[in-house]
């Protein structure tokens, strides 16, 4: 059996908003507004002829008039949707894609870290194979002169 619709107002000072829907929780939401008008008195259930029949015709829909006024109601350009919570499965795949990027950073940075250990040996093996080289060369080319020498 379908709930039965009941007109609810509210008005902002400047216009009044109508909206036939089953419950205050709806009409609420329909207006967009999360605090309880009804309990503050800015929002009531209305039998008004003309508010009852335009709203009924509209179900679920928010008309707007200026406020006061015995002007028609129109609808109103729907408020764009409300962007959905996260689901716990999608805040869980972010924090996890979250840990294997920061996992994957530490394992770039001990490659980093291993990476200039080995060049800073090959740099020092360098080092030492060109002074090897040298001290080799400066005996040969001592050696090459004094057989020069002998010659004549």
């Amino acid at each position: 059996m379908a709930a039965r619709l009941k007109v609810f107002v509210t008005s902002d000072g400047l216009t009044d908003y109508v909206v036939a829907t089953s419950s205050r929780p709806k009409a609420l939401a329909a207006w967009g507004v999360r605090q309880d008008l009804f309990a503050q008195g800015a929002a009531r259930e209305t039998d008004e002829p003309a508010l009852v029949k335009a709203a009924l015709a509209q179900p679920d829909e928010v008309l707007e008039r200026p406020a006061g006024s015995a002007a028609q109601l129109k609808a109103i350009k729907a408020a764009p949707a409300k962007k959905k919570e996260p689901s716990k499965a999608a805040l869980q795949k972010v924090a996890d894609l979250e840990a294997e990027v920061e996992a994957l950073e530490d394992r770039w940075s001990e490659q980093t870290v291993a990476l200039q250990a080995a060049r800073d040996e090959l740099d020092a093996r360098e080092a030492r194979e060109a002074a090897a080289h040298e001290a080799e060369r400066v005996k040969l080319s001592e050696q090459l002169a004094k057989a020069r020498k002998a010659l004549g």
